[in-house]
């Protein structure tokens, strides 16, 4: 039987066999001529606004239905470029590796992170590898930063205007729903998969088409409620949404049921909220559903003057009640 190759403390050594891991399998799979020339600091050409973002992913388990901890880690990190309307263009990698871990598993989460590169144009131009002693760390741990250059300075959370319609992407829920099915195991009939996936594509369609976006956020951990309460912060407003516009699928459906969640506050990773004036709402809407594979966005809100810093969520019974921030621990190790 042939043994199966780890990740071995020499692998972040410095020596031969840490080059070799470098060499062999990361700078293979982001191959370009910033991270090939091997500088200790990547020299990068950019002008005007520019957008930073940095992000740790730490998700349990490191493999799920629809993705795994490396395209997590690109996608997260292109969406939060994203949402401030910055083209992603170049990406810092670092991986905290345990000794022991599986280097094919290692080599399948490489080759993830550079195909979802792929769909946004980012590089991986420079990165850090450490391994650490069995027991240290939880298999594997990614720190992601992006820089990108703004297209439109204007969006911003408190930029949300009275009458703005708020759409969604698409169904809510998914990614905290996956993560929770393959961390319990359950074995429930289902193709519930995570939502994971990078935004920048329909992103580019809605400044291309020069839709008027307010304000823009991926609902990631703390989901739709976490998002939508940020914002009635930020611009000082009062949010209303209408649960039967709210696009749930039916699995996610059944596990809220089954734990008592709600899905507005399960987390999402390829799922985003936008505010626009109401007139063009519609028009947005077209153009994720005919550009950007949004089939499913839909407006489910509004921003009020009533209640500043409160979000309303309207029953189907005519009932009202305020839809408040996540509290507590809902589903550790989501991302």
């Amino acid at each position: 039987m042939a043994t199966r190759k780890t990740v071995q403390l020499s692998h972040g050594g410095g020596g031969k066999e840490m080059n070799q891991l470098i060499t062999e399998m990361f700078f293979k799979a982001f191959n370009n001529p910033i991270l090939a020339s091997q500088e200790d600091a990547a020299k990068l050409n950019m002008c005007g606004h520019i957008a930073f973002t940095t992000d740790s992913f730490t998700v349990s388990p490191l493999f799920f239905a629809g993705g795994d901890i490396g395209k997590l880690a690109v996608a997260g990190t292109v969406n939060d470029l994203a949402m401030m309307a910055a083209q992603p263009e170049y990406l810092s990698c670092s991986f905290i590796i345990e000794e022991g871990f599986a280097l094919d598993d290692l080599n399948t989460i490489v080759n993830s992170m550079a195909e979802e590169l792929h769909k946004s144009g980012a590089r991986i131009v420079c990165g850090d590898t450490k391994v650490v002693p069995k027991g240290c760390a939880d298999g594997l741990f990614i720190n992601t930063s992006g820089v990108g250059r703004i297209l439109n300075p204007d969006i911003s959370a408190k930029n949300l205007q009275i009458d703005d319609a708020i759409i969604v992407s698409r169904d809510i829920g998914r990614h905290g729903a996956a993560i929770l099915m393959a961390r319990d195991g359950l074995t429930l009939e289902s193709s519930l998969h995570s939502d994971c996936d990078t935004l920048w594509p329909v992103v580019e369609q809605l400044l291309a088409a020069n839709i008027k976006i307010h304000a823009m956020r991926d609902a990631t951990r703390g989901g739709i409620s976490a998002v939508l309460n940020e914002w009635a912060v930020a611009s000082n407003v009062g949010i209303s949404v209408d649960e039967t516009t709210i696009p749930v699928c039916d699995e996610v459906k059944g596990l809220c049921e089954l734990f008592g969640f709600e899905p507005y506050d399960l987390a999402n990773e390829g799922t985003f909220l936008l505010s626009v004036p109401k007139d063009i709402a519609h028009g947005a809407i077209e153009v994720m559903q005919r550009y950007g594979h949004c089939e499913q966005a839909a407006i489910i809100g509004h921003v009020t003057t009533k209640q500043p810093g409160k979000v309303i969520l309207n029953t189907p019974w005519g009932s009202s009640r305020y839809l408040d921030l996540p509290q507590g621990e809902l589903l550790p190790r989501i991302c």
